[in-house]
C-alpha cells in the first residue's frame, strides 16, 4: 500500500472577511447570509475530466403549505439561489389539510417559480411522506403533466397521517411496500417521468428498522436509493440563546414502535451526521457491504417560524400545535385552508426556526451530465453525490483506476464500480479544492484531516435487521491542516476481493473514537450533546462510495 499528498496553488483571500457576522449566527439570530449572494450558475463548473457538472442542492424544503412552515415557494427558491444552490425539492408535509386543500395551489406556485427562476434553479415537486409504520421520507418527482395528479392519488391512499397508518404494525409495513410499488407503476405507465424516495432523519425516532430500510429498497431498487445521512435542523444545536437542543432535533429516545436493536447513542447525531452514517462499520456500511446502491444526502429540512404569530409555541415534531391557530379575523387556520399566509410584508417579525436557510449549512453535491431535472435525478440514482457542512470544502473529485492504466481513461468515480482481476493494484485519487471564501457564519473553514474508509463487499445478509459490517474500518488518515488551494491525496490497494472505499473530512475540532472502537475508527465524529455543540465549530464532509470488484 502507498499513500501520498500533493499541494497546488490557491487564489488569494481575506481571512478575516465577514467575521463580524459570527456573533449573530452563534446566537441563532441571523436571517441572511453574511457572505455575498452566489452568482447564478457559479457552482456549475465541469469536473477536471469534463464529464459532469457539479450542482449543489437540497431535497427537503417546506413552504406555507406545511402545517409548521410559512415561507412561499418563491421565497424558498430565492433563498436557495442566495445560498448557492442549483436545485431544490419542495417537500411539504402530508396530512389531511394538505390532501384536502393544498396540492393544486402548491403545484401552481411551483410552476410559477420554475418559470421565474428559469436557468438559475431547478425546482422539483415532492412530499415529505409519512411512510406507513415509519418516519418521514422524501418523495421527489421529475416535472411532468401528471405530477400533481399522481401526488394527490399518492397522498390520499398512502400517507400515514391521512390513512391512519403510523403504528408499526405488519399491515402498515405492508402498506408502505404497496405505496413504493405504486410509485414504480406510475413510472412504468409513464404517468411520472421519474421519482426517487429517500427516508429522512432515519435514526431520530428509531422507527425505521434495518429490515424496513432493506424491504423498501427491495420493493423498487431504482426508486429507494438511500437516506438522509445528515439531517437538517442543524441550527437547533446552537447553544443558548439559540434553541440549545440536539442537532437535527435528535434529542429524544426510543418510543413504542422503535426498533429495539438500536443503541441509546443512535438517538443523537455524531458530528451532525446520523448515527447510521457516522458509525464506521455501522448500518450504512452494512448496506454497502451487501453491494447495495445505498447513498447518503444532507438537507436543510427548511422550516421557519414567526415569533409573534405562534402565540403558544409547541414542539415542532408534534405537528399538531400550529394547525388550529387562527391567522386572520375570519378565523382561518391551516386545518381549514391547507395553507398559511407568508410572513413577508405582513409586519410580523420573522425568527429562525431550527434549520438554517437552504444552502447556508447543508449542501448535497451531485455530478450531473447537464443542468436539468432529469440529469440531477440520474446523478442521485447513480450515487454521484457528496455531502458537506458549512462549505468546509469548495470542490471534490474522486477517481479510482487500475494502477497499470493510470492516465489512460479507465477510471470510475463516486457510485461506480471498477472491475479488475484478483490481485490488481488500484489507485484512489482524491482532489479537494479547499475553502477560499467565508461561509454563512462569516468564517473561513479549514480542513484539518481526511479519512479513507474501506469495507469488504460480502453479499446479501441472511438477517435483514443486520446493523454492522465488521470488515469496514478507517485505513488511512491525512493531516491537511495548514494546506491551501487544491490538494491531491492518493492511496493504492491490492484488490483480492470485492471492496468499497469512501471518504470523509473534518475541521478537526471535535473527534472521539468511533462507536465501534478505536481499532475501527480512531478519530471519528463526536456524539453531539444537546445544547452544547455549535454546528459551525464541527464541520464535516462525506462522500458516497466507489466500488472495486473482482471479475
Amino acid at each position: 500500500m502507498d499513500a501520498s499528498v500533493a499541494q497546488t496553488g490557491r487564489r488569494g483571500f481575506l481571512r478575516g472577511a465577514g467575521l463580524a457576522g459570527i456573533g449573530l449566527v452563534g446566537a441563532g439570530l441571523a436571517s441572511a447570509p453574511v457572505r455575498a449572494e452566489a452568482e447564478p450558475g457559479a457552482t456549475r463548473a465541469r469536473d477536471r475530466r469534463g464529464r459532469y457538472v457539479w450542482l449543489a442542492g437540497d431535497h427537503h424544503l417546506h413552504s406555507q403549505y406545511s402545517n409548521d412552515a410559512m415561507y412561499r415557494i418563491d421565497d424558498q427558491a430565492a433563498r436557495a439561489v442566495a445560498g448557492g444552490l442549483d436545485w431544490i425539492v419542495i417537500t411539504d408535509h402530508g396530512n389531511v389539510p394538505f390532501a384536502t386543500y393544498s396540492i393544486a395551489p402548491q403545484s401552481a406556485d411551483i410552476a410559477a417559480a420554475r418559470e421565474r427562476y428559469g436557468e438559475n434553479l431547478l425546482i422539483f415537486n415532492g412530499l415529505e411522506w409519512n411512510i406507513p409504520a415509519g418516519e418521514h421520507t422524501t418523495f421527489m418527482m421529475a416535472p411532468g403533466r401528471s405530477e400533481a395528479e399522481v401526488l394527490q392519488e399518492f397522498v390520499d391512499a398512502y400517507d400515514a397521517r391521512v390513512v391512519d397508518a403510523r403504528d408499526g404494525t405488519p399491515a402498515n409495513e405492508a402498506l408502505a411496500i404497496e405505496a413504493i410499488r405504486f410509485v414504480q407503476s406510475m413510472i412504468d405507465s409513464r404517468r411520472l417521468a421519474d421519482a426517487l424516495i429517500l427516508p429522512n432523519h432515519p435514526s431520530r425516532k428509531g422507527i425505521d428498522s434495518p429490515a424496513e430500510l432493506r424491504a423498501w429498497q427491495d420493493a423498487a431498487p431504482g426508486i429507494v436509493i438511500g437516506f438522509e445521512g445528515a439531517p437538517g435542523h442543524q441550527a437547533a444545536g446552537l447553544p443558548a440563546p439559540g434553541m440549545a437542543r440536539g442537532r437535527g432535533l435528535y434529542d429524544s429516545g426510543p418510543g413504542g414502535h422503535s426498533f429495539p436493536g438500536y443503541p441509546e447513542e443512535s438517538y443523537r447525531t455524531w458530528g451532525g451526521y446520523d448515527w447510521m452514517t457516522a458509525t464506521v462499520g455501522g448500518l450504512w456500511d452494512s448496506l454497502l457491504s451487501e453491494g447495495r446502491k445505498w447513498w447518503i444526502t444532507t438537507t436543510s429540512d427548511g422550516h421557519q417560524g414567526c415569533g409573534d404569530w405562534v402565540k403558544n409555541p409547541v414542539d415542532p415534531l408534534n405537528q399538531t400545535g400550529y394547525d388550529n391557530l387562527p391567522y386572520n379575523d375570519d378565523g382561518d387556520t391551516f386545518n381549514t385552508t391547507g395553507v398559511y399566509p407568508p410572513p413577508i410584508g405582513t409586519g410580523r417579525p420573522v425568527a429562525e426556526y431550527s434549520s438554517f436557510p437552504p444552502g447556508a449549512y447543508n449542501k448535497t453535491w451531485v455530478g450531473a451530465t447537464d443542468f436539468s431535472h432529469q440529469a440531477v435525478m440520474e446523478a442521485m440514482r447513480a450515487g454521484r453525490m457528496w455531502t458537506c457542512f458549512g462549505d468546509l470544502i469548495h470542490g471534490l473529485d474522486v477517481q479510482l483506476r487500475s494502477s497499470r492504466y493510470r492516465g489512460r481513461g479507465r477510471e470510475v468515480t463516486l457510485g461506480e464500480n471498477l472491475s479488475v482481476q484478483a490481485g490488481t493494484e488500484v489507485e484512489l485519487t482524491v482532489t479537494i479544492d479547499l475553502a477560499d471564501r467565508v461561509n454563512y457564519a462569516g468564517l473561513l473553514p479549514e480542513l484539518a484531516r481526511v479519512d479513507l474508509i474501506l469495507g469488504r463487499v460480502t453479499g446479501p445478509t441472511d438477517d435483514p435487521d443486520t446493523l454492522y459490517a465488521p470488515d469496514t474500518r478507517v485505513v488511512k488518515s491525512w493531516d491537511t491542516s495548514g494546506k491551501t488551494g487544491s490538494i491531491e491525496l492518493t492511496y493504492v490497494v491490492e484488490v483480492e476481493h470485492d471492496i468499497y472505499l469512501r471518504i470523509r473530512g473534518t475541521d478537526g475540532k471535535r473527534s472521539q473514537p468511533g462507536f465501534l472502537g478505536a481499532d475501527i475508527d480512531p478519530a471519528g465524529p463526536a456524539m453531539d450533546v444537546p445544547g452544547e455543540v455549535n454546528p459551525w465549530e464541527d464541520l464535516w464532509f462525506y462522500t458516497n462510495p466507489i466500488f472495486a470488484s473482482v471479475r
